[in-house]
Formats: C-alpha cells, sequence, structure tokens
C-alpha cells in the first residue's frame, strides 16, 4: 500500500476482494473510469487464495487513486471495517467485487450530498440476472428526508435490499467514526442492515434519488444454504429484529411506537427481496446508453459525431431516469423552453436526433404530466382544428403544429435545473485538461467555424 498523500480525497471507495479473478476487472474498471475521477480506491485482499492479490497490485502500479491492503482472511465484515479505519474520504462508498457501478454512480452521489447538504444518500440500483437486467428501488420520488420519514418508509418492506444493503448509499465518515459505527463480524446475516440502522439514527437527512448506481449480480445464499444450522439461523434473526425494534423505539416515541408495533414486528415475517423477479426487465446494455469498443476507437467525421451525441445522451438520461421520463421527453422538454424558431414537430425531431413519432408522443407525454402548455389562443385553434378535421382530411390538408404551439410550465423549472447542471457535466467532460486561454479560443473558432457553416446552407 502506498503512503498518506497530501491531500485526501473526497470520497473513498471500499471493495472486499476474495477470490474474485474472475470478476475484479469490471469492478475495478468501472470504478477508475467514472465521471468522478476525486476518490481514492481501497482494494482490500481477504486473503484470496487465487490471483486475485497480484491483480489488485497491479491497479495500485497503473493509478495512483488504487490503495491495496492484502491481509488473512476474517470476513467480509471484518474486512470492510478495517477499510473504513484507512479511509480518508469525507464520503464512504462501498462495493462488492463481483458487481459494478454506473459511469456516473459516484457524481451522482456527490451532486446529492453536497448540494442538499444530507448524511446519507440512498439509490436505485440494477439487478442482473444473467443477460437480463431490471431497475431496482422503493422510494419513488427524489427528496430530502428526515430519519422518521426515511423509518416510516422502510417499514412498509424491511427486509428488501435497497434499505439493507451498503452498495447503494452514501455515507458521512465523520459520522461513522463520531459515533464508531462498525459492521458486527459475530453474525452473517443481515450484518450491513444493521450497520444502516445505526447510522440513521444519528443522520439528520437523507436524500433518496431515484437514478439506478449500481449493477446488483451476485446471488446471495440463504442461510441455510450456507450451512447454518435452524438454531443458528432463529438466533441470528432474533438479534437482528433486537437490533431492528430498538432503532424503531428511538425513532418513535412511545406512542407512535405503540401504534406502529404491528408494522415493525412484520420484520419477522419478511423474506429478503433483492429484486431477483423482475417483470420489467431488458436486454443487458439497453438500461443506458453504451458505446461499442469498436465505435469508441473509430476515425472521421461519422464516429465523432455519433460519440459526441451518445455524450449528450449520456448526462441528459440521469435527468429523464430522475424524473420518470424518457430520453425524447427530456430533449423535447429543453428544447421548448429554449428561444427557438417556428420549426415543425418534424424538423424539431430531426434537430433533436429522434423520429417524428418519437416526437409527438414525448409532447403528449409531456402535456399529460402538465409539463408544457398551450397557449389559450392556441387551445381554440386546435379546437377549430379539430372541427375542420374531416373536411381538411377530405382535402388531403396537414394542418402545420409547430414548436412555437408549446411552451414549458413552472413546474418544470426542477427537471430544467437538473439538465443545467448536466450540460455543466458535459462541458466539463468535453474540457477536461484545457486551460482557460485554451477554452477561449475553442469558442471563439467554433462561433466562426458554426457561422460558415450557416452561411453555407443558405445557399
Amino acid at each position: 500500500m502506498q503512503g498518506v498523500f497530501e491531500k485526501a480525497p473526497l470520497v473513498s471507495i471500499i471493495v472486499p476482494v476474495y477470490n474474485a479473478e474472475k470478476t475484479i476487472d469490471r469492478c475495478v474498471s468501472s470504478i477508475l473510469n467514472q465521471s468522478y475521477k476525486d476518490f481514492e480506491l481501497l482494494l482490500m485482499n481477504d486473503g484470496s487464495t487465487d490471483r486475485s492479490g497480484s491483480l489488485c497490485d497491479a491497479y495500485e502500479e497503473r493509478d495512483p487513486r488504487v490503495h491495496v491492503l492484502h491481509k488473512e482472511n476474517t470476513g467480509v465484515s471484518d474486512t470492510r471495517n478495517q477499510g473504513i479505519a484507512m479511509a480518508r474520504g469525507e464520503y464512504l462508498q462501498f462495493a462488492d467485487s463481483d458487481d459494478w457501478l454506473a459511469p456516473d454512480a459516484v457524481a451522482g452521489f456527490v451532486r446529492a450530498a453536497t448540494e442538499h447538504q444530507c448524511d446519507m444518500v440512498i439509490a436505485d440500483f440494477y439487478r442482473v440476472i444473467g443477460e437480463r437486467v431490471a431497475q431496482k428501488g422503493d422510494i419513488d420520488k427524489d427528496g430530502v428526508m428526515d430519519r422518521t420519514e426515511y423509518a416510516v418508509n422502510m417499514m412498509q418492506r424491511p427486509a428488501d435490499f435497497y434499505y439493507g444493503v451498503l452498495w447503494n448509499k452514501f455515507y458521512k465518515r465523520s459520522i461513522i467514526e463520531s459515533y464508531q459505527i462498525r459492521m458486527d463480524s459475530s453474525v452473517s446475516w443481515c450484518e450491513d442492515f444493521m450497520f444502516n440502522m445505526e447510522y440513521v439514527r444519528h443522520a439528520r437527512t437523507i436524500y433518496a434519488m431515484k437514478v439506478p448506481v449500481y449493477y446488483y449480480v451476485k446471488t446471495k445464499g440463504s442461510l441455510v444454504s450456507q450451512g447454518i444450522s435452524v438454531k443458528k439461523t432463529i438466533q441470528m434473526k432474533r438479534t437482528v429484529f433486537t437490533h431492528y425494534n430498538n432503532f424503531y423505539k428511538d425513532v418513535f416515541d412511545d406512542e407512535d411506537y405503540e401504534k406502529r408495533k404491528g408494522q415493525v414486528y412484520r420484520f419477522l415475517f419478511d423474506a429478503a427481496d433483492d429484486g431477483s423477479i423482475v417483470p420489467h426487465s431488458c436486454k443487458l446494455g439497453e438500461e443506458r446508453t453504451s458505446v461499442s469498443a469498436e465505435a469508441q476507437e473509430g476515425a472521421g467525421l461519422f464516429f465523432d459525431l455519433y460519440r459526441e451525441r451518445k455524450l449528450q445522451q449520456r448526462v441528459f438520461e440521469i435527468v429523464a431516469l430522475r424524473n420518470d421520463l424518457t430520453m425524447a421527453d427530456v430533449k423535447v422538454l429543453y428544447y421548448l423552453s429554449q428561444p427557438h424558431g417556428n420549426c415543425t414537430l418534424k424538423e424539431m425531431g430531426d434537430i433533436l436526433n429522434i423520429s417524428r413519432r418519437e416526437t409527438s408522443a414525448a409532447i403528449q407525454r409531456l402535456a399529460a404530466k402538465e409539463l408544457i402548455v398551450t397557449s389559450d389562443q392556441d387551445k381554440n385553434k386546435n379546437k377549430e382544428k379539430q372541427s375542420n378535421g374531416r373536411r381538411q382530411k377530405q382535402q388531403g390538408n396537414k394542418s402545420r403544429i409547430t414548436a412555437k404551439d408549446y411552451t414549458v410550465s413552472q413546474e418544470t423549472e426542477t427537471i430544467l435545473s437538473e439538465v443545467m447542471f448536466a450540460l455543466c457535466d458535459l462541458e466539463q467532460i468535453q474540457y477536461e485538461g484545457f486551460s482557460q486561454e485554451e477554452i477561449e479560443l475553442y469558442e471563439k473558432l467554433n462561433e466562426r467555424r458554426n457561422r460558415n457553416i450557416r452561411e453555407a446552407l443558405r445557399y
């Protein structure tokens, strides 16, 4: 392991590693290729007997953000605890070596934690089964809540992985250290859930983020399949329930606790839910914007335009996921919020690189959500068009619906502010490594280039 650097990173990502030579490259690569860069990666080799240890050393040699600890095999809980003790970041994040992170996972966590000044962030995740993937979550809307609100939500599905695991959450290290919160290595079931409950007891505000940040593929076996006796299983469940019950006694006052006591005891009967049933799954690779290795390396005008378009989609898709919108919805909404000419819907679709059918469908969805509206004058026009629609159809005329027929409503303020943040992220990615003088020169030359293009298209 390398020595202590002068400047501590903002985030420490802790990954326990045990005999993971087949999956560790996918996990580590997903972390080192994050859009957010200010982190350290702590690879905790828990006495692996395969090539995992040497692979970890190779990552450390290639990237100064990686630090490796080789230790005797003591189990995942003790290994995570040693990672917590090593960590220097203001925030802690966890991952398992057979899973991987979405490209913007760390950036999303950092933004949510810093903008909302919250003590914990919890996010959706992807459940991967073979070649299928499905989004998994529980709290349906982005927003800040206090620990009581969080506890009420958790009470509905207490055994859900969403609340129990570590890897879809973002923690303040100061809270963990102030209260010496650690994993209980004496239990082998729900130890991460117990860690989370102890942490939430000391958290004032929690932010729920409706964006999947993590790909979970490891199938956790039941206690019986792990060779643990029925007697010991019951003892462990009782231990966990004691913590769970005490958590709610601490969160609620006596009167409120008595009212909800029946719900609290539901934990004893709920089965762990990791999202293994996937009614709305899709093929792995189709859930987010992706680019093949061949397309990433391809040279020429069309490859450049393609990559730039894909990068734009990647930053916009976060806004879409967060607000239960499609990519086309976000594009149309942003387009209508900006100054534009009297373009037809077909022209608008061409500009946004979506079909006319997608454009019309997006407008219908946005109107149904009351995110876009028409003016009173336009409404009257629409009524007139409807009354004369049959006659116009017979005459073979097509009404000219334009982008100016629609305007964004006040309900879009939050969504559009998220779009602006996404565009700032896009700009940072594109200008990474540029000096201010280089950025100004590029923008000046690009403005002249665009003017030449506009002039050429006039003829």
